[in-house]
C-alpha cells in the first residue's frame, strides 16, 4: 500500500510538471503592430537599413535611416534582424506587448583586428642598396612563421618544423582565422558598394517603397554571393526583377 501511494505521488508530480511547463505554449496568438528601434551595442547609435525578417512568413521590412521600423505580427512570432557589420540576432517580443510603445533591439557589432600601424620618422631614409623582397598585403602579425599560404606537401619533408607548426600551432590557427575575417570584411565593404537600394532603384525604376519590398524578397532567396562583382550584381538584380514582376509581386 505504501509503494502504491509513492507511485501515485510520483505520477501526480510528473503530470503537474508537464501541465505547468506548458504555460508558455498556452498563450493566445494576438495580432499586434510592432514599433521598434534597432541600435548598436557599441555606441547606442541607430542602425539604418537593417533587414528585419519574420520567421513565420519570411516577409519583413527594413529599418529607415534612423533605425526605426514597424511591422504587423503575432505576439508569438520571432524576428531575424541582420545588418552588414553586425551579428545576426533572433528576437521575440514580450507576449504582453500591445503596440503602444517602441521597443529597442540591440545588435552586437562584428569585431575584426586591424593591421599594424607604422610610425615613420621625419629623418631622411638612407638607401643601403639591399633591394626589396616580394611585396605582400598581409599584415605582419597575421603572417605565418614560414608560410603565408597553405604549405605544399613537400614542405613536410624539406621544412617539417614550419610545416607542422602551421597546422598544429594555436597561434598560427588564430592568424588564419583573423586573416579570413579581414578578407571577408573587405568583401562585404565591396559588396555594399555594388548592392544597395540606390542601385536597385536605378536598375529597375522602382520607387523607394517598392525597392524595400523587392530587396526583402531578393535577400530571402540568397542568390547573390557577397564576392559578386559589380557586373554580376547588376545582371542578377535585372534577372530576378523580371521574375519578381512575372510573379505579380510588383505593386
Amino acid at each position: 500500500m505504501e509503494r502504491l501511494n509513492i507511485a501515485i505521488l510520483i505520477l501526480f508530480l510528473f503530470l503537474s510538471s508537464q501541465i505547468f511547463g506548458q504555460d508558455d505554449d498556452l498563450i493566445d496568438p494576438v495580432l499586434v503592430k510592432l514599433q521598434a528601434l534597432v541600435i548598436s551595442a557599441a555606441d547606442s547609435s541607430a542602425i539604418p537599413y537593417a533587414s528585419v525578417v519574420l520567421n513565420r512568413t519570411h516577409g519583413g521590412t527594413i529599418t529607415n535611416d534612423e533605425g526605426f521600423f514597424s511591422l504587423e505580427m503575432l505576439n508569438v512570432d520571432s524576428l531575424i534582424i541582420s545588418s552588414v557589420g553586425f551579428q545576426k540576432s533572433v528576437i521575440k517580443i514580450p507576449h504582453n506587448y500591445s503596440g503602444n510603445n517602441t521597443l529597442v533591439f540591440i545588435l552586437d557589432p562584428v569585431v575584426y583586428l586591424i593591421g599594424e600601424i607604422q610610425v615613420k620618422s621625419d629623418r631622411p631614409e638612407i638607401e643601403l642598396g639591399l633591394g626589396t623582397g616580394k611585396p605582400t598585403d598581409i599584415p605582419p602579425e597575421l603572417r605565418g612563421d614560414a608560410f603565408n599560404e597553405d604549405p605544399p606537401v613537400l614542405a613536410a619533408v624539406f621544412n617539417p618544423i614550419s610545416y607542422w607548426q602551421y597546422y598544429l600551432s594555436r597561434r598560427e590557427k588564430r592568424k588564419r582565422e583573423v586573416r579570413e575575417a579581414i578578407i571577408e570584411e573587405q568583401y562585404w565593404e565591396m559588396h555594399s558598394k555594388n548592392y544597395n537600394k540606390e542601385t536597385v532603384m536605378f536598375l529597375t525604376g522602382m520607387t523607394d517603397e517598392q525597392a524595400d519590398s523587392f530587396m526583402i524578397w531578393f535577400n530571402s532567396l540568397d542568390v547573390l554571393a557577397y564576392t559578386s562583382t559589380e557586373y554580376e550584381v547588376r545582371v542578377t538584380i535585372k534577372e530576378y526583377f523580371e521574375i519578381y514582376k512575372k510573379e505579380g509581386r510588383l505593386n
